[in-house]
């Protein structure tokens, strides 16, 4: 992965949140806040506009604005989440110029921060799956995007969702799409 890829991974990932902000709001209502949508494109808006204004020269240095601009920008529990994952992928870009790696770097953060398991209707319900089939190189959009769905059968125990216990089945989680699209991104951008 070089440095023009993965602005470009982050341009599209803004465009994606961006253009779907209603969404991932809607979805954020019935088991959140009702701000997921707001709150991630306004971080990643800003996350961009620090990108061109420093243009970082290294993938390790484009990775560290991002976090500390989502940690700073994005509201709610997804900012510390994202922000978690990118310091994750910037510690492990630091050494690994592997996709999985880097990955899975992130997502390790992302339990960390959030104690999070599989299963248990979060932003780990797309991560790890996605990194698992990346490994096999079948990777695909339509796969991406079924993680994500996948999470509507789960019952949340993690977060404001798991308030409502078994209401919080029949709900995509708001973080495993807002996910979804930064793997869709990712593919799209050609990162590897």
């Amino acid at each position: 992965m070089d440095v023009k890829t993965l602005k470009k991974w982050l341009q599209l990932f803004t465009e994606k949140v961006v253009d779907n902000k209603q969404y991932l709001s809607d979805l954020d209502t019935p088991i959140g806040d009702g701000d997921h949508g707001a709150n991630m494109a306004r971080g990643t808006t800003e996350m961009m506009k620090a990108i061109v204004e420093k243009n970082p020269e290294t993938v390790t240095d484009t990775f560290k604005l991002a976090a500390m601009t989502l940690i700073g920008k994005v509201g709610g529990a997804s900012g510390p989440l994202y922000g978690s994952a990118f310091m994750g992928l910037t510690k492990a870009s630091m050494s690994s110029e592997n996709l999985v790696d880097i990955l899975e770097a992130g997502l390790a953060d992302i339990q960390k921060r959030g104690k999070a398991e599989i299963g248990e209707k979060t932003m780990v319900d797309t991560w790890a799956p996605v990194i698992e089939t990346l490994k096999n190189d079948e990777l695909t959009v339509e796969k991406i995007q079924g993680f994500a769905e996948a999470t509507k059968d789960i019952k949340a125990t993690k977060g404001r969702a798991s308030y409502l216990g078994d209401r919080s089945i029949g709900h995509i989680d708001p973080g495993s799409q807002s996910s979804a699209y930064l793997f869709e991104a990712m593919l799209e951008a050609g990162v590897k």
